[in-house]
């Protein structure tokens, strides 16, 4: 489907692009080596206008429906993390980071960056990978660094700052064959395996003040001699260690869940995490205390450290009742003042090429039964035909309502509460995720990007 656009104007940075594409206007070369005359004072050259570069191309189809602002940019392809403006996609700010990034990188409300970067010498590596995090001033300053990088354990994807300043990171949890066998009863062949477990960081002290594994709140139902075995279906609170979509060809490597995003909810003290290999977004109890998250009891809800809730993929609990939504998914985001959340879903997956974002409303008190649909019902969603990104991608809803969607292989979309599409962004490399600040946000004071 082809939207009807009234205005378009683009600028971009050509790689390997044909010459005269249609559609697009090229800015003219011009010689600034000689000073162009003042007229009211021909001995006093003007200054020359500052220029930006420019890190893609732009493309409005309704300025009036544009959310004002600049878009801060993860690009992954190339490294850099920087700020640009939304009519010219200029590049007004970049951070100079010390490392790579591994994934996410966002402005906390005191315009400190919380990013992930690829530590040193990582002793493992799956796609999105990191091991370092880092709190970096406006000024470039380190300000505080984190690194989980063992034999065992690596940090990726995702961070997230908790209201009381400490850090929240995603982490690969790796055991041998040999104990996930024994212990957990992984039926596979994989060499080590690795799960998924959440680490809250106090950055005043380094002391990690919670934790939860995923280890601790597996079943299976392949060796009745283990202790985790159990009848799937009838236990949606827990986590089929051996679960293996049908849909999904090729080798796991030991990535058996590959989690790849984690959202705070302060309302309800409540963790939301995408797992894209079970194509569904798990909700843990935050209130328990670090012994409680190794349990099935404890915290507010009195479910320790067991899943809370869980949505997107019902197969991936045998649960006959519901419809998955879910071919792989990104970007969980709870939106501002109100009980729902966006997520990204991929697609990628069973013949599914066409990405959709959802708005969905969050269970009134998160009870999750078996044999029972417990999926979310659906707000709102958009998609398009040209909108599909099989990896990465994100949304978040801004200031005047309208959703800034990542399609990590392409930009960055905006569109409105009634699904028009009012700005393009198309970046030079692969965009992790963008986030968005309207002009007057405080958050960019100390960037000068007027």
């Amino acid at each position: 489907m082809k939207p009807s656009i009234l205005f378009a104007f683009l600028l971009f940075i050509c790689f390997g692009c044909s010459d005269n594409e249609p559609g697009f206007i090229e800015e003219e070369e011009t010689d600034q080596e000689t000073p162009i005359e003042n007229p009211e004072n021909p001995e006093t050259p003007e200054e020359p206008e500052e220029t930006y570069e420019v890190a893609g191309e732009i493309e409005f189809y309704d300025e009036n429906l544009i959310s004002e602002g600049y878009v801060l940019v993860n690009d992954v392809g190339f490294n850099r993390v920087y700020m640009i403006n939304k009519d010219k996609a200029e590049i007004r700010y970049e951070w100079e980071l010390e490392q790579g990034i591994g994934n996410d990188a966002e402005l906390l409300e005191n315009s400190d960056l919380l990013v992930s970067l690829i530590a040193e010498d990582v002793a493992f590596s799956f796609g999105g990978f990191g091991g370092l995090v880092q709190l970096v001033a406006p000024d470039n300053t380190v300000k505080w660094e984190y690194e989980i990088n063992t034999t065992f354990e690596l940090g990726h994807h995702d961070v997230e700052e908790l209201p009381n300043g400490n850090i929240l990171i995603l982490v690969w949890e790796g055991k041998l064959n040999d104990e996930a066998r024994e212990n957990f009863g992984y039926a596979y062949d994989d060499e080590v395996i690795y799960a998924e477990k959440l680490i809250e960081v106090n950055p005043a002290t380094n002391e990690i003040v919670w934790q939860w594994s995923s280890w601790d709140h597996t079943i299976q139902e392949d060796d009745v001699t283990k202790s985790n075995y159990g009848l799937i279906s009838e236990n949606p609170q827990r986590i089929d260690l051996n679960y293996r979509d049908a849909l999904r060809d090729g080798s796991y490597n030991g990535d058996i869940m590959h989690a790849n995003g984690i959202e705070y909810d302060a309302q309800n003290d409540l963790i939301y995490i995408s797992v894209n290999f079970y194509s569904e977004v798990w909700v843990l109890d935050h209130s328990t205390t670090t012994e409680e998250a190794a349990l099935n009891t404890g915290g507010n809800r009195n479910k320790g450290g067991d899943l809370v809730y869980r949505f997107g993929n019902p197969e991936a609990y045998n649960n006959s009742q519901g419809t998955r939504t879910f071919f792989y998914n990104h970007g969980i985001n709870k939106i501002a003042n109100t009980e729902h959340i966006l997520i990204y879903a991929n697609g990628g997956l069973g013949g599914v090429t066409q990405s959709v974002v959802y708005e969905l409303a969050l269970p009134d008190a998160f009870v999750m039964q078996a044999d029972t649909d417990n999926e979310l019902e659906e707000v709102w969603s958009f998609t398009d035909p040209d909108l599909f990104a099989p990896r990465v991608s994100g949304a978040y809803r801004l200031s005047n309502g309208n959703t800034l969607i990542t399609e990590g292989d392409y930009g960055c979309w905006e569109v409105t509460e009634n699904q028009e599409i009012a700005w393009k962004y198309k970046g030079t490399g692969f965009t992790w995720r963008a986030y968005a600040y309207d002009n007057d946000d405080t958050v960019l004071d100390p960037f000068d990007l007027q």
